[in-house]
């Protein structure tokens, strides 16, 4: 590689601005070979990375000296995509700001449901633009590589079937997740005309409110008595009332209604005793002769804040006056909002209920905005797709300003439909750099990493546990035949008296093999290779930027050579490509002869992401594969069923035992949390570090 900027003796703090958290910058570099990427080396304040307690990891320490990733993607949407907030509101995705909180989805079980998701980093960009259009009319505008939860799995807007540009990508075909919005027009206009306000006023004081007039003679003269009062539970409504009162030039009172009981919160009242006041809001409670659409949503918002309700997903409006629920079904009829009627009750209530499920609910509280934050709530629910968003069209409409988003869900819900985003841009964002685009090009290199760590390794409270190299980043990716950090954090390592493993697929491991040969006379030392995909041509379309099969084995067998006893993770097993006994045979076969004694095998994870890959993959490679696939992988499943994990542990065990390895199925192979790994010439557990991470990057 031609490296530029060869000299660096001297620590410019200054040069990029946002790594003092880091340490100081020492340099910038950019090499052909990574095109459009730039390497930050940073003085590093600390080395050690302790895995939180909570974490399933099996392992309490680990070393990464890079940070930042050449694979990031890019995830945009228009600046005016309507974005739902966690109380179940919608905002302009223009107007979303860290802390945030949207509505995210997470997996339960065999569900999907809507969670809060926190914003962790905003960002503008420009990018081809794409305006996808959805058989109920709701258009999102997205980048191609924005992604969206389909029927079939998590699909980019853009892609091809085969060469560079391969990848799971929409098709009049696919089928968005969510609920959708709809056609428009917007409603956000609505909230602000008079006509909404004057509607509001004329559902919540019909619904709720008391006005009175009054005649009391005795026998000095006749007196007339004027009243109004709203009394509430609810702030959010008596608020937004005495608001709209204020602004139609009626002052209002406040005070306190009725206390708080076991079973009943506390209310308070807004009321005013002037007779020109009184009259004023009769005057404009009362219902125009043609309601304007603001007018209706207004009205439908007011009555749904006095005596609506929604319930386990059911969205009522009731109440004892016929005229006032006429009023309610012909404004949601007006609006384009199902609805049914419901017997009246005993009670001589009335109800109308919403139809339509999550779409028409969703509809309802976007055109009328009410104003009690309770009732909107949509966390818990399940992620139920019931009205049509097929893809119509996809149509490129050239360069657009978009903006780009992270949250901690690595989702949010965009125009009504599960939209995908990337969660580890926020790492970034620790060290003051740009989550967007930095992320994918500004890499940071801790080039004093191995100093550091030999300072932490010397203090006395470091109990010499074992520390796992290799699981976030591959400690010998291309980048470390450049910077030779390895040597320095193996030497730092052995000299305090410290275990660890290391987990590659890279064969730069070969370079260090002598150093680690002398370090493991001091101290035990695992060394791990991941192997994927015995058969080339199945490998290349797979992992193509992966070593072959082959070039993993000569330097397993570098490494036995060197005395050491290599752990192969033979992972994962593809069910039906890779999992005959002939293909299994060979592998093994070939993984005794590098000198590995023990093998670590699992059958295929399909995370999401990867999952969708894998079906347009197998679709268009293997068809008649598909059904069984389905079988073995359905919905949201991850995991192989444990039926076909056991058959495969049958099939293979005998054949490491024909072959002279010892193995273990990759579930059964996780050592207890914290344990030192073993004697380095034994066949004991090596510590596991993310293998099943590793198997699905592997593939994907």
């Amino acid at each position: 590689m031609r490296w530029q900027g060869q000299d660096i003796s001297t620590v410019d703090v200054n040069a990029l601005p946002g790594l003092e958290s880091v340490g100081g910058l020492v340099r910038s570099v950019t090499t052909p070979e990574f095109a459009g990427m730039t390497f930050h080396e940073v003085v590093a304040k600390s080395a050690l990375n302790h895995v939180p307690s909570s974490s399933p990891m099996p392992f309490s320490w680990t070393v990464n000296p890079y940070r930042g990733c050449s694979h990031a993607c890019a995830y945009c949407l228009d600046p005016e995509t309507l974005v739902m907030t966690a109380d179940g509101r919608h905002r302009r995705l223009a107007d979303v700001r860290v802390g945030d909180e949207l509505m995210g989805t997470r997996l339960d079980g065999p569900y999907r449901r809507y969670t809060a998701s926190t914003v962790r980093a905003v960002w503008p960009t420009r990018k081809r633009a794409y305006r996808i259009t959805l058989a109920d009319g709701t258009t999102i505008v997205a980048s191609g590589d924005h992604r969206f939860l389909t029927d079939r799995g998590w699909k980019y807007v853009t892609g091809t079937g085969s060469g560079a540009g391969r990848r799971p990508h929409l098709t009049t075909a696919n089928r968005l997740q969510g609920f959708g919005i709809g056609a428009p027009p917007s409603t956000s206009s609505y909230a602000e005309d008079p006509e909404f306000e004057r509607g509001y006023l004329s559902g919540m004081i019909r619904g709720d409110g008391m006005i009175f007039h009054a005649t009391y003679a005795d026998a000095k003269r006749v007196r007339t008595v004027h009243r109004f009062r709203l009394a509430l539970a609810d702030g959010e409504a008596l608020d937004r009332t005495r608001r709209y009162l204020e602004n139609a030039g009626i002052p209002t009172s406040e005070r306190a209604f009725t206390p708080a009981t076991r079973v009943r919160r506390a209310m308070t009242a807004i009321h005013t005793a002037r007779g020109g006041d009184v009259a004023a809001i009769e005057t404009i409670v009362a219902q125009p002769a043609e309601p304007s659409p603001a007018w209706r949503a207004g009205f439908l918002s007011g009555v749904f804040d006095a005596e609506g309700s929604c319930s386990r997903g059911i969205l009522r409006l009731v109440n004892t006056d016929e005229h006032l629920l006429e009023t309610v079904a012909t404004s949601l009829h007006h609006l384009g909002v199902r609805f049914v009627w419901e017997p009246r009750r005993p009670s001589g209530v009335a109800a109308i209920r919403v139809a339509g499920g999550l779409p028409s609910r969703d509809r309802f509280f976007r055109i009328t905005t009410p104003a009690i934050t309770r009732k909107l709530s949509l966390i818990g629910a399940a992620v139920k797709t019931v009205t049509d968003l097929t893809v119509v069209s996809i149509v490129d409409i050239g360069e657009r300003d978009l903006i780009d988003i992270s949250t901690d869900t690595q989702d949010f819900v965009a125009a009504g439909v599960i939209s995908h985003n990337c969660f580890a841009r926020n790492t970034h964002t620790y060290l003051d750099l740009d989550a967007g685009a930095d992320f994918d090009s500004q890499i940071v290199v801790k080039v004093n990493v191995a100093e550091v760590l030999a300072r932490e390794l010397a203090k006395p409270s470091w109990r010499h546990e074992p520390v796992a190299l290799g699981t976030n980043t591959d400690p010998y990716q291309r980048a470390e035949g450049r910077y030779r950090l390895m040597p320095g954090i193996i030497d730092a390592l052995t000299s305090s008296g410290t275990p660890f493993s290391i987990l590659t697929k890279g064969t730069l491991l070969r370079r260090d093999l002598p150093l680690l040969t002398d370090a493991a006379a001091h101290v035990p030392i695992h060394i791990a290779m991941s192997i994927a995909i015995p058969h080339e041509p199945l490998r290349q379309l797979l992992e193509p930027g992966a070593p072959s099969f082959q070039a993993r084995l000569d330097t397993v067998k570098a490494a036995t050579d060197a005395g050491f006893t290599v752990t192969v993770f033979l992972m994962p097993i593809v069910p039906h490509l890779t999992d005959g006994v002939d293909v299994l045979d060979d592998a093994i076969r070939r993984i005794a002869a590098s000198g590995a004694q023990r093998v670590v095998f699992g059958a295929l994870h399909l995370r999401p992401g990867a999952k969708e890959w894998f079906w347009q993959w197998l679709e268009r490679e293997c068809p008649d594969l598909v059904p069984a696939y389905r079988g073995l992988y359905p919905g949201v499943s991850v995991s192989a069923p444990k039926g076909y994990r056991s058959w495969l542990s049958a099939r293979v065990r005998p054949l490491l035992q024909r072959h002279g390895l010892h193995g273990r199925l990759e579930e059964e192979d996780l050592p207890p949390r914290g344990s030192r790994p073993g004697p380095v010439r034994t066949t004991g557990p090596v510590m596991k570090t993310a293998t099943r991470e590793q198997a699905a990057a592997m593939l994907f």
